[in-house]
């Protein structure tokens, strides 16, 4: 493993604190993953080799295993960086039955754009894109000689063409996508602002959009399940147009599908069929989809098994020791964190907290390694020994309990002025249900 990042290397304040302040709050920071990940070395090689098939042309999937807390989400963010660093663009949709039902993928691609971002937008950076792509087809069209750029209309005319021909195979099933995006271009020149905002919404699947900029731009109605496929066909070219090869898009938490109806249930596990066999009949170049679940998700009869061409587009062999589990599998197993990688861990965060700390010998002369193993122990001792879950609440309590309060305060020493507390309010409701009691913990670390 790569070793921590230490107070000299070239890493800037900002990031570091935006990583710090993340792990403060107990959340998984949105960048800067890479300075602290632990244990997924092994699968960079592999990912690589799929965010450069689909920079490509080509696409991507894999399926992400793990219980709760064992870095589902982590991992996530940590390979969107990787992603963004390729040029791809990137949206985490979060399932969720009310919020983001799977079986609705009008809601998922709504999502999609509401979390798109690249390496120089934030969220949602759907608007910037269409414009950028506007902007490449006017620059492609001038240089290719169609058009003056002072003969405004003939301009307009030889985009409008070029933007047929980009998208003539989502015209043949959602004709819809391009006559959007006609329209909000129109809306753009005559300086109707209204007009543009209430179409590139409805290119972003928002509903509620004025029926008198639809009309003006020639589409109607709102966008349903089938249509979502084909306007996330027409956003790939539209990336792939502007310097963008390809979009990384994470369905998190699919898990929650075994906890909705049956007949829901059955939807949303079709759903995700078809979007698989989609993928691998080579709809979406440039796509590379990532979900992420628990075990029993993929194994349980309330989850993909109940879907028996699911189950086996998702099948993978895991009775082999872990250690051999490859990383260009369909699934990907994330074992989680044992004692000796939470320790590495903090490690890592206390090196990345010191270089941004005023009295970075302090933290580590206080917060060493043996404490750090130390109070690894106490905060998995709290949670009735379930190391797995033990990860967000440690980072926690590590950054705003114990680093700190070293480089504020010149007297504290936390072996002698500090007690784990861990209350039931600060958990989650994983952590509650493997919590043994929300006492205060005393450690005992005697120097």
């Amino acid at each position: 493993m790569s070793g921590a990042p230490t107070p000299g290397t070239d890493i800037s304040l900002a990031r570091r604190r935006d990583v710090i302040d993340a792990l403060r709050r107990g959340t998984v920071p949105q960048a800067g993953l890479g300075l602290f990940a632990v244990g997924l070395e092994r699968f960079e090689t592999a990912l690589d080799d799929d965010l450069a098939t689909v920079a490509r042309g080509g696409s991507a999937f894999h399926a992400l295993r793990g219980e709760y807390g064992s870095g589902k989400t982590f991992f996530a963010r940590w390979l969107a960086e990787r992603a963004k660093r390729q040029g791809l663009a990137v949206s985490e949709v979060q399932i969720s039955e009310t919020e983001t039902p799977l079986h609705r993928l009008e809601t998922v691609y709504r999502r999609l754009g509401e979390r798109l971002t690249t390496a120089t937008h934030p969220p949602s950076a759907f608007r910037a894109v269409v414009d950028s792509w506007f902007y490449a087809l006017e620059e492609e069209v001038l240089d290719g000689g169609e058009a003056a750029e002072d003969d405004e209309e003939a301009l307009a005319e030889a985009v409008d063409a070029l933007l047929e021909r980009r998208l003539a195979d989502v015209a043949r099933t959602t004709p819809a996508f391009s006559a959007a995006l006609r329209g909000y271009r129109r809306a753009v020149a005559a300086g109707d602002g209204a007009g543009a905002e209430a179409l590139i919404a409805w290119l972003g699947g928002q509903r509620s959009v004025a029926a008198s900029a639809k009309r003006a731009a020639g589409v109607r109605g709102d966008l349903d399940h089938f249509a979502a496929l084909g306007f996330l066909q027409g956003l790939l070219t539209v990336l792939r147009d502007c310097g963008h090869p390809g979009l990384l898009l994470v369905l998190d938490e699919v898990e929650t599908l075994q906890r909705v109806r049956s007949d829901v249930r059955e939807k949303s596990l079709n759903a995700l069929r078809q979007l698989l066999d989609e993928i691998d009949a080579g709809r979406f170049p440039g796509l590379f989809l990532v979900i992420t679940g628990t075990p029993a998700f993929y194994d349980g009869q309330q989850g993909a098994q109940r879907l028996a061409p699911l189950a086996q587009r998702l099948a993978t062999d895991f009775t082999t020791d872990p250690r051999f589990d490859s990383p260009r599998a369909v699934q990907l197993r994330l074992p989680g964190f044992d004692l000796t990688s939470l320790g590495e861990l903090g490690r890592k965060v206390r090196d990345l907290y010191a270089g941004a700390a005023r009295h970075p010998e302090r933290l580590t002369e206080r917060a060493d390694d043996a404490y750090l193993d130390e109070l690894a122990r106490a905060v998995t001792g709290s949670l009735g020994g379930k190391v797995g879950v033990a990860p967000r609440l440690y980072l926690r309590k590590l950054v705003a309990d114990i680093l700190d309060r070293v480089d504020e305060f010149v007297d504290f020493d936390p072996r002698a002025h500090y007690a784990l507390t861990v209350n039931t309010e600060e958990l989650t409701e994983t952590e509650r249900n493997a919590a043994v009691s929300a006492a205060d913990i005393a450690l005992d670390l005697d120097p």
